[in-house]
């Protein structure tokens, strides 16, 4: 007797751009679209800002995330193709990801908490450079960083805004975080480091009154910070499905080839 394996139950969502929306009407009235609480797995279209919008909006859906492209750069996403979309689900490999957890404290003692998927940044709100104490683990590992910010980056965020400020490309298997400098004026050599997964890293805003800093999960915006801690989330999974040829690991080994 041959086992037959039923199809993917597919929820599509899109970005509201029309690129995106009319991709969803053609691929609802091809394959038919499954109601979010019956879907085994949800394609995203849209660009990579949209992707993690899902992946933060669909955090406790068991059904994992294969997006595709109508967007821009598309690093998050599957090329665009409506042909054979079943069996591109059914051959795609699954990536899990731990997103950070940030736990900011602002000046007037207001906590607040959110994920990030790519990085959670300290950015300076005046023309001031900001002054940073850094801890990991509870130790002071740098009594004072001044500059214009500071990130820490799953691997998956490694290859953007973190790229951006010369931060390390992370393999995604290497269990380990990036905390990257953005603009380090004083110590002017310090290029950053590179922290186990399991480590808490804390800042401590330094004089926040006369320079204060605002902290950014994704896109979760805290402003006048007087201090935030970073750690990887262990319980919190996000499943993203790539397809095999143009996986998330190759696109990030790709990336350190890239001229």
């Amino acid at each position: 007797m041959s086992l037959t394996v039923a199809p993917p139950r597919i929820a599509f969502v899109a970005a509201e751009t029309p690129n995106a929306q009319f991709a969803r009407q053609r691929l609802a009235n091809h394959y038919g679209s499954a109601p979010l609480t019956d879907a085994t797995v949800i394609v995203a279209l849209g660009g990579d800002g949209f992707m993690l919008e899902c992946l933060h909006r669909f955090i406790d859906h068991p059904a994992p995330i294969y997006g595709m492209n109508r967007g821009t750069v598309g690093f998050l996403l599957n090329d665009f193709d409506e042909t054979d979309l079943p069996e591109r689900i059914a051959r795609a490999v699954m990536v899990s990801l731990s997103p950070l957890r940030m736990e900011a404290t602002t000046v007037a003692g207001e906590t607040m908490r959110a994920l990030a998927i790519n990085e959670v940044s300290l950015l300076r709100e005046t023309r001031q450079t900001a002054r940073l104490r850094i801890r990991i683990d509870g130790r002071v590992r740098l009594e004072e960083l001044v500059c214009d910010g500071v990130l820490v980056c799953t691997p998956a965020g490694s290859t953007a805004y973190n790229l951006s400020a010369h931060g390390p490309i992370l393999p995604m298997d290497a269990n380990v975080l990036a905390l990257t400098p953005i603009s380090a004026f004083r110590p002017r050599r310090w290029r950053g480091a590179i922290l186990p997964h399991a480590s808490s890293v804390s800042f401590e805003v330094l004089e926040h009154d006369k320079r204060p800093v605002s902290a950014v999960a994704d896109y979760t915006e805290v402003r006048d910070i007087a201090s935030v801690t970073v750690r990887e989330d262990p319980v919190a999974k996000l499943r993203m499905l790539f397809d095999r040829e143009h996986h998330l690991e190759e696109r990030i080994l790709k990336e350190q080839f890239t001229p």
